[in-house]
């Protein structure tokens, strides 16, 4: 299989070449040069099929033309050591949750299955390390630095902004230590994403050490995100809920929804998406006025949606060809203030007793506004509310019980190297490594 870049100006890429680069030359991110489509059969008999067998049909969709079945298949079980769940929260509406894995967060599937999958072809390659860089408004670092944690011949920058994010978000990967170094840096998401890719663009820099990328700019990021979209309509197939299912995303950087909307392609028959967002309405905005506009990030309470400017917008856009009118036929949005999201936890736990996360909340709220008559929406909980405890507590009045996992890391003694948003500084400290 080969990659193109979606803007066209790069030479096409192999697998290994646009994991291991994880942005194009000219900037753009990698697409697959074509998207397979699953046969019927498949989604026949996909409720009578186990999270990790449907996974390796998905995986070998993918990455079956370049990685031997034996080590894919090997790759993807070692990834979902743990499951992702469809819960009832509503009488038509569920839950994925996507909180069981290492970190608590979605991210755990598509951080250790490139880790894996980068391990791979660096043990092919038998060449210098490589250097990962990666940004994160909240889940995506501790889940990318616990995801490679210890694996031989890989070292992580996580950029961070001061401040942003949740205590034990930060030190999920400010205490690790290892091949593991937080960088915190004086700004917004947005500059530390606006830094990773600047930075993969430096010839010098570039001259100095191997860069890669585990955003889900990172095709080895987000595609493994499609497993779950999967595993949650055999599900819902199973409770005989599937014929009129609608996804809801809460998206911020737009990778965890691209990865569903290839889930759609592949012909998984959901009937449309939807995609949440908090005041950070880019997309939202796209939606209405077929104009995308990108927009200083707003901090809100839903952290990992501040994102001012989502990267993975440019796969959607390439993947409907850029027509307004075929993004809009299939995907919906919504947008909702800090408020809406407080009056959405507690009313949601009244209710029901179902303790919603900041991100959680926006795609319940979305399904409960936008559901039509017959349809069954199904919401990504895309961290467990622990990891926003300071926050929950305040809006439900409760004491949310602390995992064991995430106490661990509570534990440990903070580590970070502090930068400015400038990229001379950035670049600077880079150079000594």
């Amino acid at each position: 299989m080969k990659y193109y870049s979606t803007n066209k100006k790069a030479p096409m890429a192999s697998l290994h070449e646009a994991v291991v680069k994880g942005l194009a030359g000219d900037r753009g991110l990698y697409m697959p040069e074509r998207i397979k489509t699953l046969p019927q059969s498949f989604y026949d008999n996909i409720d009578r099929l186990s999270f990790h067998d449907i996974a390796c049909t998905v995986a070998d969709a993918f990455f079956g033309e370049d990685v031997p079945a034996d080590d894919l298949r090997r790759i993807v079980c070692d990834t979902l050591s743990f499951d992702c769940p469809v819960v009832q929260v509503d009488e038509n509406i569920y839950s994925l949750e996507l909180f069981h894995g290492p970190t608590l967060a979605f991210k755990d599937v598509g951080a250790r299955f490139m880790a894996r999958l980068l391990q791979h072809f660096i043990r092919q390659e038998k060449q210098e390390r490589v250097n990962v860089l990666v940004a994160t408004s909240g889940d995506t670092g501790s889940a990318v630095a616990n995801g490679f944690l210890g694996v031989e011949g890989i070292h992580v920058y996580v950029l961070y902004p001061k401040g942003k994010v949740s205590k034990i978000q930060e030190c999920q990967f400010t205490t690790l230590g290892q091949n593991i170094t937080a960088i915190e840096v004086d700004g917004v998401f947005d500059d530390c994403q606006a830094l990773v890719k600047q930075a993969f663009l430096d010839p010098d820099l570039n001259a100095h050490m191997r860069l890669t990328s585990a955003n889900s700019i990172n095709v080895a990021r987000f595609l493994p995100q499609a497993f779950y979209y999967f595993n949650a309509y055999a599900r819902m197939k199973a409770l005989g809920k599937a014929d009129r299912m609608v996804m809801c995303v809460p998206s911020g950087n737009f990778g965890n929804i691209t990865a569903g909307l290839f889930g759609h392609v592949m012909g998984l028959p959901i009937s449309r998406f939807i995609a949440a967002n908090n005041a950070n309405d880019i997309f939202y905005q796209y939606l209405q006025t077929g104009v995308y506009q990108p927009q200083p990030t707003k901090q809100t309470l839903a952290n990992a949606m501040d994102v001012g400017d989502p990267s993975n917008f440019a796969r959607v856009y390439d993947l409907y060809g850029g027509r307004h009118d075929a993004i809009t036929a299939y995907i919906s949005g919504a947008t909702y203030t800090d408020d809406d999201i407080r009056e959405t936890m507690r009313e949601c736990h009244a209710r029901t007793g179902y303790v919603l996360d900041p991100h959680g909340a926006c795609g319940y709220r979305a399904l409960r506004d936008l559901l039509e008559e017959g349809e069954t929406g199904v919401f990504c909980e895309t961290a467990h509310p622990a990891k926003f405890k300071e926050k929950v507590d305040d809006i439900l009045g409760t004491d949310i019980h602390i995992p064991q996992r995430l106490a661990e890391f509570m534990k440990g003694t903070k580590s970070t190297i502090q930068t400015s948003r400038q990229f001379d500084d950035f670049k600077a400290f880079l150079l000594k490594e």
